[in-house]
């Protein structure tokens, strides 16, 4: 049995199968929907009902608050329809035009050490192939246990011969481990993409750009290809960090800003090293951000960055007038083996 989902304010309709989760109903007939982890964690294919109703065959999103719930908001990468059911996805009014997600072989180009923790994965296409992406989406890599780990793109889409990842080395991963410690260039990886919902949408507000830790990369590819545009509008980039040392492209940025008055830049380091002599701000760069603009009303947000900080500029921003339909967000989530040996690093 098929049941009819309409999403409004677009009006797109399609069919979701009994049992079948309507994000993969939706992306399965084309409907661009966006989404982000596609595990229950970051939101970005949050929709509300509006009538009908849903189920969670695998139990509710973890990332779901119980309040949000009860208020109707549902998550499309963990729902199935239970019925015919209509919903709100502001969200899908701007959604991507149709690019096709491919699974290719990738050459390992460079490898390129940004900080202790930080590396630059340069992958070059085959020679026949391209990947058509939108600066700020990212890719999986199939790892050859059937398990895959996804990554910004962090180059703007000009150059589709190469793509630029920014791995961070987390305790206990199987694949940063293996970057780290293992790969070597001329290595060949399997990848699938472009995914996610995570681009600059078309728009005249001004811009307000927050990554935290490796989250700049995706703000990167996005800044990329603003400035290749001529960087037409105000554009403010937040980038929160630890310690100075962990602004691993600082020196880029504040050449950009030289050539480019309409970007300005602010780092923000939670907890700087004695040494660092930091004159500037310190603290959560979201409420540095927050500071800046007590009515965020007139602009357009991206969020990059682990889901704590993402949760709470979310919460923060909208409270300070926010629309949420001009706040995009790509919330970085461990893999669940990841996860798992990081539990037991702090028992």
């Amino acid at each position: 049995m098929a049941y009819t989902v309409i999403v409004q304010p677009s009006g797109h309709t399609f069919q979701a199968e009994e049992n079948e989760l309507i994000l993969e109903a939706g992306l399965r007939q084309g409907v661009a929907l966006t989404y982000g982890c596609r595990g229950g964690f970051c939101g970005s294919c949050a929709a509300t009902v509006l009538s009908g109703g849903v189920y969670y065959p695998n139990g509710a999103p973890k990332g779901l608050a119980a309040a949000d719930q009860e208020n109707g908001k549902t998550f499309l990468c963990m729902a199935c329809a239970d019925g015919d059911v209509t919903l709100d996805m502001p969200q899908l009014s701007a959604a991507a035009p149709d690019i096709e997600v491919k699974v290719l072989p990738t050459r390992v180009e460079k490898m390129r050490k940004l900080a202790d923790d930080v590396m630059e994965l340069t992958l070059k296409m085959p020679e026949s192939e391209r990947l058509r992406f939108l600066a700020g989406q990212y890719i999986d890599i199939l790892l050859k246990d059937g398990k895959r780990r996804g990554f910004s793109l962090a180059n703007a889409p000009s150059d589709d011969q190469y793509l630029e990842l920014h791995v961070r080395h987390v305790p206990g991963g199987q694949f940063t481990g293996y970057v780290f410690n293992e790969m070597q260039e001329k290595a060949i990886l399997r990848i699938e993409g472009p995914l996610g919902s995570f681009y600059i949408h078309d728009s005249k507000r001004p811009l307000i750009l927050i990554g935290g830790g490796t989250g700049f990369a995706p703000l990167k590819g996005m800044l990329e290809q603003l400035m290749a545009q001529g960087l037409d509008k105000p554009v403010h980039l937040y980038w929160g960090v630890r310690a100075k040392e962990d602004l691993y492209m600082d020196s880029v940025v504040r050449s950009w800003v030289a050539k480019h008055p309409q970007l300005t830049y602010v780092p923000v380091l939670s907890a700087p090293h004695a040494d660092d002599q930091w004159e500037g701000r310190t603290g959560w760069v979201h409420a540095a951000a927050a500071a800046d603009f007590p009515d965020m009303s007139g602009y357009d947000v991206y969020l990059s960055g682990p889901p704590p900080m993402v949760q709470a500029a979310k919460a923060a921003f909208l409270a300070q007038g926010l629309p949420e339909a001009q706040l995009f967000f790509d919330s970085f989530e461990y893999s669940p083996d990841t996860l798992k040996v990081m539990q037991e690093n702090q028992s």
